[in-house]
């Protein structure tokens, strides 16, 4: 069986974007799919990490066409050398160049920025498929230009199309966050909407984007996202009391709940907090007004093995959750290379969203709410206590099952059906 993968996110591309299907292709073969990966030549990635690039199996077939991205055209609106690539960053200060950059993106550019791969991809693989035989074709987006280039050509050659979301399209986090005509909604929800009710199968990361997604599609599928590798055992833990966050944290992130009990616990607790990635100006901003900046230690993006270092090392791992109206379905992809680390979580989310239901089930973390100081204070307490008694452990319960190629076993089942 082959399936061809049209997909923006590619190594030497880093960050979570890359994660999800680079490791399905990783195992594919193993249950008789040959995946042949659609990408582009010359991307706009925000981060790169070539470590990646050796989970690509050899001998895959990737196929590669050039892309026109306006990053360097709103640029030119804006005080920054190039536009934002992530739309989930957006910062709630921005100038007035910025505000100007990101009204034409969002307004101009839709689905997204990537919108000029489009027709000549459809060009590109409509020569292809007519020469090669492929059973299924995989979308896989954010982007979601992906899921537009599969729709046409699922509507000139009637191939079986398996629309693949890490993330929804308009109930993402920062959607409403945007600046958006009326019309450019309605734009973005019937696009979605042809999306959902033109393919063969979706497949979503968590139970509240199928809950949303089974009032458009027939066919809706949770496939979680996962981890790779063995299990942590035996780590040199941290000597230190380090509480670590890993990877982005956006205005919508910034875990208050955590930096008020921090500062009212201050003469308590000893706590090293590291925060590995990209952090925005609000983040820090609040770190400061809370007194905690000698207390927090931020750290670059790092290629991936060494992201597992920290995370393996830390005493306790760090999880916010955007507090957004759509906070219940945020399932990030980090949590499950947390559960890999077998560490104590202490989690920022509602307590009956799809990450609380991971976690109880695991039996590995803690969830407080945004609002929930008092019980962040208790908590912090009794960790640094069982710390300090070097009893702070975790008995992590069925977390096999969220292994990258269990996971692809799942994917297999599904597309020989």
């Amino acid at each position: 069986m082959k399936v061809l993968i049209i997909t923006y996110y590619w190594p030497p591309a880093g960050g979570s974007g890359v994660q999800r299907w680079l490791k399905f292709v990783k195992y594919l073969q193993d249950f008789g799919v040959t995946p042949i990966v659609y990408t582009v030549e010359n991307p706009e990635y925000p981060v790169l990490d070539a470590s990646l690039q050796q989970d690509i199996p050899k001998g895959i077939e990737v196929l590669k066409q050039p892309i026109w991205e306006p990053q360097q055209f709103l640029a030119r609106f804006s005080s920054q050398k190039k536009a934002q690539t992530s739309a989930g960053f957006l910062g709630k200060k921005q100038t007035l160049g910025q505000q100007i950059s990101t009204y034409i993106r969002a307004n101009y550019f839709i689905p997204d920025a990537r919108k000029f791969w489009i027709q000549p991809s459809v060009r590109y693989l409509k020569k292809y498929l007519s020469d090669n035989t492929i059973d299924v074709v995989i979308s896989t987006g954010p982007p979601h230009t992906t899921h537009l280039i599969a729709l046409q050509l699922k509507q000139a050659l009637g191939l079986r199309w398996l629309a693949d979301f890490r993330d929804p399209w308009t109930e993402i986090d920062y959607f409403f966050q945007l600046p958006l005509t009326k019309k450019s909604i309605k734009k973005h929800q019937q696009l979605e909407q042809q999306v959902l009710t033109n393919a063969d199968d979706i497949v979503v990361v968590g139970n509240a984007m199928k809950k949303s997604y089974d009032r458009f599609a027939k066919k809706v599928h949770v496939i979680t996202n996962g981890y790779d590798g063995e299990l942590s055992t035996n780590a040199t833990l941290d000597s230190e009391f380090t509480i670590t966050h890993i990877g982005m944290l956006n205005a919508d992130r910034n875990p208050l709940v955590f930096w008020k009990a921090l500062q009212e616990l201050k003469g308590c607790i000893k706590v090293k907090v590291q925060l590995i990635g990209k952090v925005a100006p609000e983040v820090k901003e609040s770190i400061k007004a809370y007194g905690l900046i000698k207390h927090v230690t931020f750290v670059d993006y790092v290629p991936h093995h060494q992201v597992k270092k920290y995370q393996q090392s830390s005493q306790v791992l760090l999880l916010a959750v955007n507090n957004v109206p759509s906070a219940k379905g945020i399932v990030t992809g980090k949590i499950f290379e947390y559960l890999q680390a077998q560490r104590p979580i202490l989690a920022i989310a509602p307590k009956d969203g799809d990450l609380a239901v991971i976690l109880k089930k695991s039996n590995v973390g803690k969830v407080i709410d945004f609002d929930d100081v008092s019980e962040m204070k208790t908590t912090l307490q009794t960790m640094y206590q069982k710390y300090q008694q070097n009893q702070l452990n975790t008995k992590a319960t069925g977390i096999t099952q969220y292994h990258r190629r269990a996971l692809t076993a799942q994917l297999a089942t599904l597309l020989k059906h």
